[in-house]
């Protein structure tokens, strides 16, 4: 009973007979676990109990906090489903089945098995939404202990947390959660850059004091003088891995960032939001370009905050956050938000838009032929950078940044999708590939009889729309795969001035070798199917027939991209693309199939001439070595750079130039040029190097 009493008062926001079945849930656990321990010696009780505080905390219902108590007695003791069901009922008994089976689902380094495990995932999540929340709060819970671990054991569960945990806490908006799992996944990761970062972060914050207390007073002076009703204001400050990230993907120092200093503006209502942000307008003069308004527009997660950056005290630039109380919570909470103060049964905007999301998942599952490619669907919804865009109707339309006309189009529907030929962008006409930017209305133009083509998987940006493309495709009769496939080879040979009448069958014959086809048709499918790209086969025909063949057999040169048998391929230097990177083609004369990564400047530019461009993908099981270029920051010690280039070196890569800029006294900027086989052995490379003493931080350029 003493261990219940804390759960116990917490408890408070339930009613007497829930806070009953709760307690019997608690005796049937506290049974069923008797003798058994944690790895670190530790009661096994004490995580059942711990993953229902955590959601206690986030006022939970009655059943999600049973099924916290008991998510692990199906599987590891004698308590079955049915004795769950005729304790407490069948949807108590089927939450806890749900917790329990994403229980057995380990992330493996192996990717099918990987991406399998993640549709079972997302299927458990369409049922009942509850099951993922506990699953979290069981996950957070095992992060907070996970020092107990042995080491691999350790970095597997950290790594399987940063990946798959915290980007669904984010995209279902559990802010609180989302935070402190990245965080400990962090410092279970990166134990000595997180040491390093945590100490320069709380000198740094020491040193910030004084100003920070400056412009909160000079802010509370003026709300005080407005005379706004129920404002709180208080100083924001990012988490560590926040910063870390910032520190990474914008290469900042420490000190670019932390001169930002953030504050958060409460309201009773969203008319003072906006009242607010005049008043602080006309406090510090705002940053043009820097106003984004989430309330009127609000995030794909539900968030809705008012965000704007001002010229702060001598210059400094200041963030402000300015919301509701009710948005407070839910940026906090997401989801769970539902729950914490529920009202009535209606659903929020959070869980409306989480239960849609999870559904669009089910659909795109539905629609996608491996697990692999479902997992990459997914994962550009999982991390997008939003822009919002609106139906002829008003109706709002979340895309990720980048995103054009087709997207649209299957974010409709995907009918929408397969059967759109043009758009109507602001009342004009526009090509189906433009690109969207938020606030512009969009309308889709189509037509009976039309049919996704192969070329659009080149442009698309989301999951929905890539996953209904090659849905159609896939199932198309193999004779219309056959046809078109035909068309468009025909298509792409009269583009460079020859035509199928004009390449001889020898000709032919070679390509057909190269590619390991048994025929023609064969060639055609492939194409039709969008396995294969048209212009990409025509370049080859159209090399092929400059050229005499003698049909001998040829030594096998070591095959870079699939598909480029006999072709040309090199690699882009401005951005040195290595295998794993997202990667993009395009021809270019006298050098062949120029290889980009696929978020290239050069290559967003080059995608103007779309018959220029194609898909391509790394070859299975690439060999060979590849340019990359990095920076590392080093302190200007005696051997600094002898260790550095011994840490490389027991990386297995070899360096091929390096240039040294004095940045200060204290560190060094070194861009080295190396050798490395793939995109893990480069992040192999700059693990050896960041666990050196000397190093403040490594990054690839």
């Amino acid at each position: 009973m003493l261990l219940f009493k804390k759960l116990q008062k917490k408890l408070s926001y339930l009613n007497r007979k829930q806070i009953s079945q709760v307690y019997k849930a608690y005796l049937i656990a506290y049974q069923a676990h008797a003798g058994q321990k944690r790895d670190s010696g530790e009661p096994f009780i004490l995580h059942p109990l711990a993953v229902a505080d955590i959601l206690a905390d986030m006022h939970m219902d009655s059943e999600s906090i049973i099924a916290a108590l008991l998510h692990d007695v199906i599987e590891d003791t004698s308590v079955s489903k049915e004795t769950v069901s005729r304790e407490f009922k069948k949807p108590v008994a089927e939450l806890v089945d749900g917790v329990t089976k994403l229980s057995q689902i380990q992330f493996s380094t192996a990717a099918e098995a990987q991406a399998e495990n993640f549709r079972k995932m997302i299927l458990a999540m369409s049922r009942d939404i509850r099951v993922i929340l506990v699953k979290l709060a069981d996950r957070l819970h095992n992060m907070r202990t996970i020092n107990s671990l042995p080491d691999y054991k350790r970095r597997r569960i950290a790594k399987e947390t940063i990946d798959i945990y915290a980007p669904i806490a984010h995209r279902l908006g559990i802010h609180d959660l989302f935070v402190e799992l990245e965080s400990l996944s962090f410092a279970a990761l990166y134990p000595r850059r997180h040491r390093i970062l945590s100490e320069a972060v709380k000198k740094a914050r020491g040193n910030r004091k004084e100003i920070m207390h400056v412009i909160e007073k000079e802010i509370k002076k003026r709300f005080a003088r407005s005379r706004l009703p129920k404002v709180e204001i208080s100083g924001r400050e990012k988490y560590i891995y926040s910063i870390y990230k910032k520190m990474q993907s914008k290469h900042l120092s420490l000190s670019e960032i932390m001169d930002v200093y953030a504050f958060r503006i409460i309201v009773d209502s969203v008319d003072s939001c906006y009242r607010a942000l005049g008043i602080i307008h006309g406090l510090y003069k705002p940053i043009p370009g820097k106003f984004k308004d989430y309330i009127s527009i609000p995030k794909i997660n539900g968030y809705q905050s008012l965000h704007t950056t001002l010229f702060g005290p001598h210059g400094v630039p200041i963030e402000i956050q300015i919301r509701t109380e009710e948005m407070d919570r839910t940026a906090s909470k997401g989801i769970a938000a539902h729950w914490l103060y529920k009202t009535t049964e209606k659903l929020d905007e959070a869980h409306i838009r989480a239960q849609q999301w999870i559904n669009s998942l089910l659909e795109m599952q539905q629609k996608t032929g491996s697990s692999l490619e479902f997992i990459e669907n997914v994962r550009i919804d999982l991390f997008p950078e939003q822009i919002y865009v609106f139906t002829p109707k008003g109706k709002i339309i979340e895309l990720p940044r980048g995103s054009n006309g087709i997207d649209f189009a299957y974010a409709i529907h995907t009918d929408v999708g397969n059967s759109c030929v043009s758009a109507k962008i602001d009342h004009k006409f526009a090509p189906l590939f433009t690109e969207l930017v938020s606030g512009q209305a969009v309308e889709i133009i189509t037509a009976l009889g039309t049919r996704p083509n192969p070329l659009w998987l080149n442009y698309v940006k989301t999951g929905k729309a890539r996953s209904g493309i090659r849905s159609f495709l896939k199932n198309q009769q193999r004779s219309e795969s056959i046809a078109l496939g035909k068309e468009l080879l025909d298509k792409a040979l009269v583009s460079l001035s020859l035509s199928l009448k004009k390449i001889s069958h020898r000709t032919m014959s070679i390509i057909l070798r190269d590619a390991k086809l048994e025929n023609l048709d064969a060639l055609y499918e492939d194409i039709g199917l969008g396995n294969r790209v048209a212009i990409f086969v025509a370049h080859q025909l159209a090399s092929a027939s400059k050229r005499k063949y003698k049909i001998i057999e040829q030594k096998e040169k070591p095959l870079y991209i699939k598909g480029s048998e006999g072709m040309a391929v090199s690699f882009a230097s401005c951005c040195s693309p290595i295998p794993g990177d997202s990667i993009a083609g395009c021809f270019s004369a006298g050098h062949g199939l120029v290889i980009h990564a696929d978020n290239c400047k050069n290559i967003t530019r080059l995608r103007q001439q779309p018959e220029k461009c194609v898909l391509v993908r790394w070859a299975d099981n690439v060999k060979g070595e590849f340019q990359v270029l990095i920076n590392v920051e080093i302190t200007s010690k005696r051997g600094s750079f002898a260790a550095l280039t011994k840490a490389i070196s027991d990386a297995e890569a070899s360096i091929e130039d390096i240039a040294i800029n004095k940045r200060t006294g204290e560190y060094y900027l070194v861009t080295l040029k190396l050798f490395v086989r793939n995109r893990d052995h480069l992040n192999h490379v700059l693990r050896n190097i960041e666990d050196l003493n000397i190093v403040t931080r490594a990054f690839r350029i």
